[in-house]
């Protein structure tokens, strides 16, 4: 990037740029943008305490870049020079960011919410239809040369109850994909979604129920929840134990959410028929009775890696920066956050 000027603003880049590059070098125009792509926790918690980077305002960073920094805790903020006033984050799960501690320092904190939502309802909506018809048994037969194997029948989604467990931006997009399957829909959510009827022209609109409902009435469950002290471990072994029999279940927002080895009884049982999973309590370890057990589909944690989302994504976090820089305010700051500023 271009040569370091005290008098201007800086941004420090944690990680790499993929794909918008010439979007990216532009950010020079408007501050001094500084990038780290290798390093330790300990070797960035001393440059800034050496002052490296007192000239930053703004701090934009990759979900890979937890491996220089490790997460955005309480402690590694305290550690930030004072000029930093925003953090951006690619991702729309952004828990690798303790945002209390940030807003106690009166750091903004950005995610790429609607960046993410098509590319991760459409692997929802992948999962779903393989865990239906417990694709992974044929695929395996087919490839060990046993034509169709041991597959049994699967299941028609048609007339079938799909309960969305949290209807943001991505729950209300599997929603909208879901009805040209035949779905019922009902979502649960912290409180009822405003303007569904119009979102869903009036047809198919999902119903909210309460938490329980859900789980107890729905044939298919799918978990768009952020990951937080609230829905870490919120499915559970009493959870799964209050659904239908044979219910199953789809996870592509974050694994510790569903306690995994509650998960693989369920399904040992027979209580669960079948899961389609993108993420795991402990990722990117994977607990050995999912992956032995024919009823998983099971994807590595790629639900928004497209070349045309991840784009979008990075533009996103790019715009972020350049709008708290130019503007002092970011495009799209964490909602999370303006709670806990009410409160500072």
């Amino acid at each position: 990037m271009t040569a370091q000027d005290s008098s201007r603003p800086g941004i420090l880049m944690l990680g790499i740029v993929h794909h918008p590059k010439p979007e990216f070098e532009k950010l020079s125009e408007v501050a001094d943008v500084r990038q780290v792509t290798s390093g330790t926790r300990e070797e960035f918690i001393r440059d800034c305490d050496a002052g490296k980077y007192n000239n930053v305002v703004a701090i934009s960073r990759t979900y890979d870049s937890v491996a220089i920094t490790g997460r955005f805790d309480a402690e590694l903020v305290s550690h930030l020079p004072s000029s930093v006033k925003f953090l951006s984050h690619n991702g729309a799960g952004y828990d690798q960011i303790d945002v209390k501690p940030c807003t106690e320092r009166n750091i903004a904190v950005s995610n790429t919410p609607s960046a993410v939502d098509a590319a991760t309802a459409n692997t929802a909506v992948f999962l779903m239809l393989g865990a239906l018809r417990r694709a992974w048994i044929p695929q395996l037969a087919v490839r060990e040369g046993k034509w169709r194997g041991e597959s049994p029948l699967g299941r028609d989604p048609d007339g079938l109850t799909l309960g969305i467990l949290g209807m943001g931006g991505i729950g209300t997009a599997t929603a909208k994909r879901a009805t040209a399957f035949g779905f019922r829909l009902q979502y649960h959510n912290r409180k009822p979604v405003d303007g569904l009827e119009t979102q869903f022209g009036g047809q198919n609109v999902p119903t909210y129920v309460g938490f329980e409902e859900l789980l107890r009435t729905s044939d298919v469950i799918s978990v768009h929840l952020p990951l937080g002290p609230a829905t870490k471990g919120l499915i559970g072994a009493k959870e799964l134990g209050t659904m239908k029999d044979g219910v199953i279940i789809v996870n592509t927002a974050r694994g510790p959410i569903i306690d995994e080895a509650a998960l693989v009884s369920s399904l040992e049982s027979g209580k669960v028929w079948s899961v389609g999973l993108d993420v795991f309590e402990k990722e990117p370890e994977i607990h050995p009775g999912l992956l032995k057990h024919p009823g998983a589909v099971l994807l590595p944690h790629i639900g928004t890696a497209t070349v045309d989302t991840q784009r979008r994504m990075e533009i996103l976090v790019i715009d972020n920066v350049r709008s708290a820089v130019t503007k002092g305010k970011f495009l799209t700051q964490v909602s999370e956050q303006k709670l806990l500023t009410a409160k500072v």
